[in-house]
């Protein structure tokens, strides 16, 4: 087996792994590196559209490879100058876009393996949001050159679905909702169980920030597992035991290590429950929890304490169309009793967010309502939403910042944002606070509000240990000589480099 890290060996995030033995070629996630573009890019300076992969590929954001759509590749990018490789399928961890963003770019014919909860969040995600190319996972909109000027290129009305591979048997719900969408037809997308492909991989799902994240067991010439980003403090931790015991002994193992260069110390789902429940008991005005909008297990949270302390929690209309499709995994309703959904001033709507309000129109709350009765609402609004708290008109309250710290110098100026709109609006903070540091105003992030997606320095150990492999393999991380330090058998891949074994 030969083992080729494109990306993901030198940063957290952008995992592009590849694996190729004389039977299969497979992509262990193709997500984007947030690192590498903000390089570059940043809010109002981004890659053309217009363009297709060229500027990706002038900036090696993206390795040169030939497996890219050819409606993305404009006529002075010649693809026959990169080396192909074998690809027969991808197979995705999770739908968080360090993961899963340049899978949009890849040729519509590889296949796209991730588990039902995956799949669902994809696809939703994609019907919500105006996406980039690269972004375009589900289905795609392939693009067509500009007469007379085949450097352009232009988008179509079009929409091409991919060849989705899922993991577990999926629900004729999910099955319906993953052919159709409210604003587009999609062509040609097709679905299939990943015991009908004859790959030889076993998928495990494990404990994340996220649903539907997996593991992967590929069962080849040499037997590897892949970690995805897993944890071992969360509601699901016990599926990651799981997927522990089923990779034991495997003789590689490719494992994240984010919090490898971190202080180690584990705050569980249960103390967030605990500290943001007293928060919330102690207060009398509005309440306002800022969590990723993709973090359902911490909306499970604060909809349990919203059930506890009298009050409704308050989703914006993408939350619910994405808790919709969560219902048409495994059929457990999100959209009831105790949950209400934020009517948000809008002159213009799209086809999904007309469903939304069209479909729950006894559970939707305008602002004015809100005004009133403050004291009977928990809002989930992250930063990108405070604009409506302008509407709300909030006289007093309490915000609880519950997700992750800021890893960049330009996060960090997203958080002195945040703050000037939480003094404005007269609001007490919990979950941050500003200090001068190094000649700077930098956050400062309080215990026991959020718990992390990645595992401990501990648990990586406990994981490593369990596992028991030959060869270690550190992605996902800033310190892999940490893994040098405390095992045997790993080998330390840059970005660009191999491994062949056997």
């Amino acid at each position: 087996m030969k083992i080729t890290i494109y990306d993901g060996g030198e940063t957290i995030g952008g995992n592009k792994i590849h694996l190729e033995d004389r039977r299969t070629g497979l992509f262990l996630d193709f997500g984007m590196n947030f690192r590498k573009y903000s390089e570059y890019f940043q809010e109002y300076l981004r890659e053309r559209s217009s363009r297709g992969i060229h500027d990706l590929l002038s900036l090696d954001l993206i390795p040169k490879l030939r497996i890219y759509r050819p409606d993305l590749i404009p006529s002075d990018v010649n693809p026959m100058e990169f080396p192909e490789v074998r690809v027969d399928a991808v197979l995705l961890s999770h739908a968080h876009l360090d993961h899963c963003g340049n899978v949009g770019l890849l040729n519509g014919e590889i296949p796209l393996v991730a588990s039902p909860f995956t799949l669902a969040i994809l696809k939703a995600i994609e019907d919500t949001s105006r996406s980039t190319s690269g972004s375009e996972i589900v289905y795609f909109s392939p693009r067509e050159a500009k007469e007379g000027e085949g450097r352009l290129l232009l988008s179509s009305k079009r929409y091409l679905g991919r060849k989705l591979i899922f993991t577990e048997e999926i629900s004729e719900e999910l099955r319906l909702f993953l052919l159709d969408t409210p604003r587009r037809e999609i062509e040609g997308l097709s679905l299939e169980s990943i015991e009908e492909t004859g790959l030889e991989i076993e998928a495990f799902e494990v404990d994340h920030s996220i649903y539907g994240a997996t593991g992967y067991l590929v069962r080849g010439e040499t037997s590897l597992a892949y970690t995805g980003d897993l944890r071992m403090h969360g509601k699901n931790r016990k599926k990651t035991k799981e997927f522990i015991k089923g990779a034991r002994e495997s003789e590689v193992l490719i494992i994240e290590g984010t919090r490898a260069s971190r202080e180690d110390y584990n705050e569980s789902e249960e103390k967030v429950f605990r500290n943001c429940l007293e928060e919330v008991e102690n207060s009398r005005d509005l309440v306002i929890a800022d969590f990723s909008p993709r973090n359902f297990e911490r909306l499970e949270t604060f909809l349990e304490i919203a059930w506890r302390t009298g009050r409704e929690l308050v989703v914006t209309t993408k939350e619910a169309y994405l808790l919709q499709a969560l219902e048409l995994v495994d059929g457990k309703e999100r959209i009831a009793e105790g949950l209400r959904i934020y009517h948000r001033l809008k002159s213009k709507r799209d086809s999904w967010e007309k469903l939304v309000l069209e479909t729950w129109a006894d559970l939707l709350v305008d602002p004015i309502e809100i005004s009133k009765n403050q004291e009977n609402y928990i809002l989930c609004f992250s930063f990108y939403d405070l604009i409506n708290l302008l509407d709300v008109k909030p006289s007093g309250g309490l915000y609880i910042y519950s997700s992750s710290e800021a890893f960049s110098e330009e996060q960090e100026f997203d958080f002195l944002r945040l703050y000037n709109w939480i003094e404005k609006l007269g609001l007490k903070l919990k979950g941050f606070e500003l200090e001068f540091h190094s000649g700077k105003i930098r956050p400062r992030f309080v215990r026991g509000y959020h718990a992390s997606g990645h595992a401990s320095k501990e648990d990586l150990r406990r994981i490593i240990e369990g596992i028991d492999p030959d060869v270690i393999i550190p992605v996902h991380t800033e310190r892999p000589e940490w893994f040098e330090e405390n095992f045997e058998g790993v080998l330390v891949l840059k970005n660009g480099e191999s491994l062949e074994l056997g």
